[in-house]
């Protein structure tokens, strides 16, 4: 049997061709064989021998699956979420929107009412469920698996009293309005290059929407005045190329976008 850090090693070597980031995948893998945390890996440098399922798990990653749905859950914000086939992978830079609504509300008691269109796992929303403990919120998806992923996470996280979850086709049917609007669209050219394993294995529904990737901002903008309530704010995730031609569709319906950007400096979301 190989040592942990001999076994670390190879490991991050096989993933190199798959991963951008092979060393860390291969820390968490690792970390997940052993039945302990990364920190705790890291922390105390485990001298002992791989555990025998360490390596099937490396190799499931080397064929492209995605480590979250490999590990079953990911890290987003606060929150952990059970995450799998059929959801969407939570992306760190994501968190980009709950912090532009963070920045939004600061000083505030923050909003009552929160609408997530295409909630997937339920990240946007439960991650702001848990940042403002007074708000409730609406999840809406097309996915039934996606819907069945948000309530199972929602009750784990104890949020389930605070959660409608309901499958439906974007805003359609909506007349309520919204103190917080979060959105993490389908925004990638159909046939674009993607990450390795992305295409493989998410669901192609909530990654591809179009030729240009616009297809469901077309859609959204003529939507997103009726659903913000008095002072309301939307936060929409937009593609680091899409700073302008997304911004020009929102505002040609009368709306006043402003850009954020990640912690890379890259554009990453529309606020209204």
């Amino acid at each position: 049997m190989t040592s942990i850090p001999r076994a670390l090693g190879r490991a991050t070597e096989m993933l190199t061709s798959s991963s951008d980031t092979p060393r860390l995948d291969a820390e968490l893998l690792m970390a997940a064989a052993l039945g302990i945390e990364r920190d705790a890996l890291l922390l105390n440098d485990p001298r002992g021998r791989a555990p025998p399922n360490f390596m099937p798990l490396v190799e499931r990653r080397r064929l492209g699956e995605p480590v979250a749905y490999i590990l079953g859950r990911r890290a987003f914000w606060t929150i952990d979420l059970e995450v799998g086939p059929g959801v969407l992978v939570p992306r760190p830079d994501s968190e980009t929107l709950i912090a532009a609504a963070f920045d939004h509300f600061a000083g505030s008691k923050g909003p009552e009412t929160i609408l997530d269109l295409g909630t997937g796992p339920g990240t946007l929303l439960l991650a702001a469920l848990d940042q403002w403990p007074d708000a409730s919120g609406l999840g809406i998806d097309s996915s039934p698996i996606a819907l069945d992923y948000a309530a199972r996470n929602a009750r784990r996280l104890g949020l389930a009293g605070r959660i409608t979850l309901k499958q439906g086709d974007w805003a359609a049917g909506i007349s309520q309005r919204f103190d917080l609007l979060l959105c993490n669209p389908p925004y990638i050219a159909t046939g674009a290059e993607t990450g390795p394993g992305v295409a493989a294995f998410e669901p192609a529904e909530a990654l591809f929407a179009g030729p240009d990737g616009l297809d469901d901002y077309r859609r959204l903008a003529p939507q997103i005045a009726r659903l913000l309530a008095p002072g309301g704010l939307a936060v929409i995730e937009i593609g680091f190329d899409q700073a302008d031609s997304a911004a020009r569709l929102f505002a040609a319906e009368g709306l006043q976008p402003r850009l954020v950007y990640d912690l890379a400096g890259r554009p990453r979301a529309l606020l209204i």
